[in-house]
């Protein structure tokens, strides 16, 4: 039993390196924009879902396709804005398939190395993190500044994630925004709007929900 734990916990914590490594690499390589924090610790927990969900599965047939099923009912279904939150109920469906099964052990072990998991991105993030805001723009008319908006989020080194973008008498746009702390969210709104010559009527400004 103490084998079948730790050649558990082994494989669980190689694939936590993997996925762990492979976002140090693309962070560096990345030429464009860089992935938001929520956005990399979900690669990290999928590579853990990928390893969690194949020791369930093992080689039972039947098993993997309830996962598929219970994976495409998570990823069509349910509304979700952070890229953790639907990666933990991947988790979560895996550790439910886990207890289900009577694989107690792996559901016990799943559950602490993924809980680990979780509380050390949140202490990482409470020692140094960038903010995270949710930035809202409103066009002068149909015609969407984008270029100009990208320029300025660009200069200030701001990662941003479209949310929305509707169209009407006046284009709107909404995105959520990583940015360092020490960045003057007046002075990038000045920026955005230029006086009024930019093409953007409003900028908003609010606090993401934290995680």
């Amino acid at each position: 039993m103490k084998s079948f734990i730790l050649d558990a916990v082994v494989r669980l914590a190689v694939a936590a390196a993997i996925g762990a490594v492979v976002v140090i690499i693309q962070r560096r390589s990345k030429s464009g924009p860089p992935l938001s924090r929520p956005m990399e610790q979900a690669h990290v927990l999928l590579c853990i879902a990928g390893a969690l969900m194949m020791l369930i599965v093992g080689d039972s047939l039947p098993r993997a396709f309830g996962i598929a099923g219970a994976a495409a009912i998570i990823r069509f279904r349910t509304p979700i804005e952070d890229p953790r939150d639907i990666t933990v109920l991947f988790l979560l469906m895996a550790l439910g398939m886990a207890a289900g099964l009577g694989l107690l052990t792996i559901a016990a072990v799943g559950t602490l190395f993924v809980c680990a998991c979780l509380l050390l991105f949140r202490v990482a993030k409470s020692e140094v993190g960038p903010r995270s805001m949710k930035v809202a723009l409103v066009s002068d008319g149909r015609t969407f500044p984008a270029a100009h908006v990208a320029h300025v989020f660009n200069s200030y080194r701001i990662a941003v994630e479209t949310m929305e973008f509707s169209h009407g008498a006046r284009t709107s746009a909404r995105y959520r925004a990583s940015m360092d702390r020490a960045i003057s969210l007046d002075e990038v709104s000045a920026q955005l709007l230029d006086g009024g010559v930019a093409g953007l009527s409003s900028v908003t400004w609010e606090a993401a929900k934290k995680p």
